[in-house]
């Protein structure tokens, strides 16, 4: 132990030297005038950067964050973000555009590249990382040192292959720490930065929401300020509705919770109240929490949708013009890289691993609407890279599953809205918690009634109306055992609240026709009369009216629905029964701000990618009714047996068609009956007239 303590030591005093070197050559840089003007200026820009981190070090470090008053943090915290907020952005490095038009095509692409990876020096100062802060205020100087070498030798700008390069060794360098890293915050509750702000700080006072080091708007102290008012029981009830959920999923799922010593809380800023009540809830049940911050680096990825804690995003074309940096590197010696990095990194955590029980979810919505630009001049994956990237998914998520078995684990995803929605924000927010609260009892019966309709046919069809083209002819299972098997999951409010779906997996053969919205959200995203066609439960075309041109546009599918697949198949067909949503949704205007988890309720939905039993095809799991769930899997998922490569996708995206734009869904029989369960946009089979009682209600 005495000589393990010595190893640490060591690495402590090497890194705080190299820290300390480093930091020391950057302060010089913006006084020198060495290369060119334009790159000058950009290194001096970079420089003084680095140093507002370095101050943003010290401050945590002294203590000297936890005694700032709200003004003095509130001001450090817009110094932080100001410089990629959108009214600075045109004028900002992060700007790929901006950094291009300065510094050249080639070189202005990776400059940009490597101030976004600079910015990742501020979760790395919050969180006392002195590693992470290192490695790029010492990439800053090797890249800074190449550029300095070529003006000294009248060269002019380094070769492009040089920086290149550098930048390609940063990462496979570094990605096995930051690998270790980031399985020991999903997998061990001592990593526990977040956790003590929420357990340990004064939410009364919301100067806490800044010690995270996150964007702060008034969204999150908005937030934190309506929970603040509500009465402590009734906070407690969201936290209960969150948890019973969780823990509810393992129960449905037929899995065993009880071996489980860990659960991952993912929030958003200003839910810290709720989070406290959760955590409680979970330590009763034996599990500790572990929460991450959501990815900001080349390591862990960038994405609009942020998957972790996070705060507000300062600027959403910011993580979209650099969410395929990795195109300057991604190869397959990188792949393989990465690949064996993550499984020495499940190696050291296996017996964390075995014990991870999932994610618990808490997203929120009711953000400004965020229509992305299309930037030439930002990184785009290359056709090759797309396989590159595909393949590593694959294997990832295969591997995922080895160390944290996916028929052992199970998950819970909740939605709450922010203060952005609009001026009702509080009537909207206690509308939501109703939603959320619904008697599950109630639907289950409901429920119950469409899928023993279902149960009787071959084929369900799916038509749209007005001006949705929809048109689909969807494929069931065959039950052996008719009396003891069903097709449909009678889903109430546990792993994905609110209460109000039945769903399957269809049979891809035989699954045809056209899926059509005439606009929807999907992970942040906004897309315009979406159109997806499918033939034997495959996608074989698709489209939307985003940009000008048909180019445009199915590459905007490809990249962010289909994720750089060529096809994806039909991986779940649902109807919503959660009638009370969608009028709520109508009633206050925010249709198109309703998050996936609570608009997949308010209409049928179709997901292209993997099942809902993806990785647990072999849990066998019950309806309350008691039969058994036997549309588990497909003709894709199957492929399990022989090919893991081919079986999953690593993605699952569900797409609904709102009531007021659905015509029909019947149900067609061997017989050759047809049983209407919705016409109009109303349900018309008998025993669920209950569901359009919200409709009648709002006329």
């Amino acid at each position: 132990m005495e000589d393990l303590y010595i190893a640490e030591t060591d690495r402590e005093d090497l890194e705080r030297e190299r820290y300390a070197l480093a930091m020391e050559r950057i302060r010089e840089i913006p006084g020198e005038s060495i290369c060119e003007i334009q790159q000058q200026t950009y290194f001096a820009a970079m420089a003084k950067f680095v140093m507002l981190a370095d101050r943003a070090w010290d401050i945590v470090g002294s203590g000297r964050l936890r005694q700032m008053s709200m003004e003095e943090l509130q001001a450090f915290n817009g110094e932080l973000y100001e410089d990629i907020l959108p009214e600075h952005y045109d004028r900002s490095y992060g700007n790929p555009d901006y950094a291009v038009d300065c510094l050249g095509e080639s070189m202005g692409k990776m400059c940009s590249f490597l101030y976004a990876e600079l910015r990742g020096m501020i979760p790395a100062a919050f969180e006392q990382n002195r590693l992470d802060m290192v490695i790029r205020a010492e990439l800053l100087l090797e890249i800074y040192q190449a550029f300095v070498s070529a003006a000294q030798e009248q060269a002019g700008l380094p070769k492009e292959e040089t920086i290149q390069q550098i930048l390609y060794w940063y990462v496979s360098d570094y990605y096995e720490p930051a690998a270790l890293g980031r399985t020991a915050d999903l997998l061990c509750p001592e990593r526990d930065f977040a956790r003590r702000i929420v357990m340990e700080s004064d939410l009364s006072d919301l100067r806490y929401l800044y010690y995270y080091g996150e964007y702060v708007t008034d969204n999150e102290l908005r937030t934190a300020g309506h929970l603040n008012q509500m009465a402590p029981e009734r906070v407690k009830l969201l936290a209960d509705t969150y948890t019973e959920g969780y823990r509810i999923g393992f129960e449905t799922g037929n899995k065993d919770i009880s071996i489980k010593k860990t659960v991952n809380i993912r929030y958003a800023l200003g839910f810290e109240r709720m989070i406290r009540e959760a955590v409680l809830n979970f330590d009763r049940m034996g599990l500790g929490s572990t929460i991450y911050r959501a990815g900001a680096n080349i390591f862990q990825g960038r994405s609009v949708s942020k998957n972790g804690f996070f705060g507000a995003n300062p600027n959403k074309q910011f993580d979209y013009d650099h969410r395929e940096d990795q195109a300057l590197v991604l190869d397959k010696l990188l792949v393989e890289r990465k690949l064996d990095c993550m499984k020495n990194a499940y190696e050291q955590y296996r017996e964390q691993a075995a014990v991870f029980g999932g994610p618990a979810v808490a997203e929120i919505f009711g953000e400004k609407p965020f229509v992305p630009q299309t930037k030439a001049t930002a990184y785009r994956l290359t056709p090759k890279q797309q396989k590159l990237a595909v393949e590593y998914a694959s294997k990832a998520g295969t591997m995922q599953n080895e160390y944290i078995p996916g028929e052992e684990r199970s998950f819970t995803i909740i939605a709450f809205p922010v203060p952005d929605i609009g001026v009702r924000y509080e009537e909207i927010f206690d509308e939501i918690v109703r939603i959320n609260t619904l008697d599950y009892k109630l639907y289950q019966g409901i429920q119950q009634k469409i899928i023993d309709a279902l149960d009787r046919g071959l084929t369900v069809k799916v038509i749209g109306c007005g001006g949705n083209r929809t048109d689909m002819r969807i494929r069931l299972h065959d039950p052996a055992d008719p009396a003891h098997e069903t097709n449909f999951e009678n889903c109430v409010a546990d792993v994905n609240i609110p209460v109000g779906e039945v769903f399957t997996s269809p049979v891809l053969t035989g699954t045809d026709g056209i899926l059509h919205v005439t606009r929807v959200f999907l992970n942040g995203l906004e897309y315009k009369d979406l159109r997806l066609q499918f033939k034997d439960g495959m996608v074989t075309d698709y489209g939307c009216a985003n940009f000008s041109t048909e180019e445009e546009n199915r590459k905007y599918i490809k990249d962010n629905v289909l994720f750089h697949h060529d096809t994806l198949p039909l991986g779940e067909f649902a109807i919503g029964t959660n009638t009370t949503a969608y009028v709520a949704a109508r009633r206050f205007g925010i249709e198109d701000k309703m998050p996936i988890l609570i608009a997949e309720k308010t209409g049928p939905h179709f997901a292209v990618g993997d099942t809902c039993y993806s990785h647990a095809e072999n849990v066998r799991v019950f309806n309350p009714d008691g039969k058994e769930i036997i549309a588990k899997d497909n003709e894709v998922s199957v492929l399990r047996d022989t090919d893991v490569s081919k079986a999953y996708f690593q993605c699952h995206t569900d797409i609904t068609i709102p009531y007021d734009e659905l015509g029909e869904i019947s149900v067609l029989t061997e017989s050759g009956e047809e049983i209407m369960i919705i016409r109009d946009g109303q349900f018309v089979l008998e025993g669920c007239e209950e569901l359009n009682r919200a409709f009648s209600e709002a006329e």
